[in-house]
């Protein structure tokens, strides 16, 4: 390993002044997953306020609410009809407040997923547009444009959707076509537009005035297509873990953004955005974070990374430096609605590796090696400064459900490329709440919106609730100690390693030993704090494991 290296969190342009987000442990719920109150196989606002007590036990400081607003569902809520209302199979307003009032009391706070770069095919400027003439102020919202070839009959341009198939959906009788980077029921907005800028800095206003401290921004990187909308021959598909050609990560965002922080400024409590944006390097990564602009960005890069020693201290060592270089913390995040979970991923031959999808007929993970190496994951991540996120079901060490069958996905990704991408489907599966109960207590009935394998009974929380050695109680563990020794706000000192697969960490008064190795190491001095695996260290630690040391 190469020589030690120290990353303070506590210079004098990274003080806090009481900012919370800067090392928050950021939940993420998937609504329609997490818990259902009516028995009709989808979750829901009341579903999520009576386990948020749950969450206060595991000991996280903020949730990050995927989409519930008004939504055909065409994509599980990306596809947005009213910014301002709550779908009626999530709940009302009235739900969402009464969610938001008991998060606050509980020391909780709230952060909404917020989707600017399309609408709903079924929300009300797009229904207006369709009705409207060419050169319309109702079609100027969105990107319309003629086709080419002799009668329009050919898209724009030759971009092709992230689902699949082309990014153009013609009008029918018209030379017109509309873009949409993702489904054809997800229209993308023009961003150049100040009608549709004013529009989200009303929208932001809406959920601000209400009291949510903060907004994640899906596709962040997308909202801006260059000029002329060129043709693009290469592929949409991430290359190297990040999103490239002329409709990505264009220069002219950062003026959406600087509106937008201009408006969360203007509340107190320390408002927050975060960036969901796939772009590399790190350093164009950065200038999301950037003073004026968000205060964080997912660590897509950490998500992405392999179970290898040096890639991860690789990818640790440049997230931290380029985020050092604008004042802003680190993010670092495993899992996420959009892939398979970490826990799978960490089993199979490949270990890290990102398929689009496991189904019947792929490689199948090892179950007990994925969790092995999961619980010792998190000793890494929780040990690093700056702000964690964490995806549901990951504190009861859930695997993707991989044997789906296809009769039951709802991924339009699946649909649009006929199945070639298995789709986003298998780590969207409902939680489980209770072994014993129909649905493993995700709901006072037996209905399901995506079925639950039968692993999951082993998972249930209500079994690991009481197992001092559960990945729930590991969780729990975890977060205390960040809490008690300040990790999130310390500094990260890397230490000699004794063997290529092993990283050996410092932060303030932790020592973190991780053997991504099969062999065991010899344990360092210090008294052990928490530890990944459930039988006794005696001396060593043995390999696909972690420590926590106190000195």
């Amino acid at each position: 390993m190469s020589a030690p290296a120290i990353f303070n969190d506590k210079d004098e342009h990274l003080q806090h002044n009481g900012e919370w987000w800067r090392s928050a442990v950021i939940y993420q719920i998937y609504p329609r997953s997490f818990a259902d109150s009516n028995g009709d196989g989808i979750g829901d606002l009341p579903g999520i306020t009576a386990k948020l007590a749950y969450l206060s036990k595991l000991g996280v400081d903020a949730i990050w609410l995927s989409p519930f607003y008004r939504s055909p569902q065409a994509d599980a809520g990306y596809d947005v009809a009213d910014y301002r209302d709550v779908d009626p199979i999530f709940g009302t307003l009235a739900d969402f407040d009464t969610m938001l009032e008991k998060a606050h009391a509980l020391g909780i706070k709230l952060i909404v997923d917020l989707v600017p770069n399309h609408s709903s095919d079924e929300h009300a400027w797009f229904q207006a547009a369709l009705k409207s003439p060419v050169g319309s102020r109702e079609r100027a919202r969105y990107i319309f444009r003629d086709g080419r070839g002799a009668k329009g009959e050919l898209p724009p341009n030759n971009w092709q959707s992230v689902f699949g198939g082309d990014a153009w959906t013609r009008l029918e009788g018209q030379q017109q076509w509309y873009l949409h980077l993702f489904d054809s029921k997800q229209p993308d907005f023009d961003w150049r537009n100040p009608e549709v800028l004013a529009e989200f800095e009303d929208v932001l206003r809406f959920w601000l005035d209400r009291g949510v401290d903060g907004f994640r921004v899906d596709v962040a990187h997308g909202m801006i297509k260059q000029k002329g909308l060129p043709d693009w021959d290469g592929s949409q598909a991430m290359v190297e873990g990040g999103n490239v050609g002329p409709m990505w990560d264009q220069d002219e965002l950062h003026d959406i953004y600087r509106a937008w922080r201009k408006v969360l400024d203007e509340y107190d409590g320390d408002r927050m955005m975060v960036a969901e944006a796939w772009v590399k390097p790190q350093a164009r990564l950065a200038r999301y974070i950037r003073r004026d602009e968000m205060q964080q960005a997912f660590n897509f890069d950490y998500l992405l990374a392999r179970w290898d020693a040096n890639e991860l201290k690789e990818v640790i060592d440049d997230s931290l430096a380029q985020s050092a270089q604008v004042g802003a913390p680190t993010t670092w995040v495993m899992s996420n609605h959009d892939g398979v979970r970490h826990t799978s991923r960490f089993g199979l031959s490949q270990p890290g590796a990102r398929p689009k999808g496991i189904n019947a007929a792929a490689e199948q993970p090892d179950e007990a090696l994925g969790l092995r190496r999961a619980r010792a994951a998190i000793q890494l991540t929780l040990a690093l400064p700056g702000s964690a996120y964490l995806y549901q079901g990951e504190e009861l060490g859930l695997p993707e459900h991989t044997t789906m069958e296809d009769r039951f996905r709802q991924d339009p990704a699946f649909f649009r490329t006929e199945g070639h991408e298995v789709g986003r489907d298998g780590c969207r599966v409902p939680l489980p709440w209770v072994a014993g109960a129909p649905a493993y207590g995700f709901g006072p009935s037996e209905a399901s919106w995506l079925p639950q394998p039968e692993s999951f009974a082993r998972y249930a929380a209500d079994l690991q609730e009481g197992d001092a050695e559960s990945t729930l109680s590991l969780y729990r563990r975890l977060l205390g100690l960040r809490r008690e020794y300040g990790l999130g706000e310390g500094e990260l000192e890397w230490l000699q390693s004794p063997r290529k697969d092993v990283l050996k960490l410092r932060n303030g008064a932790v020592t973190v030993l991780l053997n991504l190795g099969d062999e065991p190491i010899a344990l360092p001095a210090g008294k052990p704090l928490a530890q990944s695996v459930t039988q006794p260290l005696e001396g060593e630690l043995p390999g696909n494991a972690a420590v926590w040391l106190l000195g």
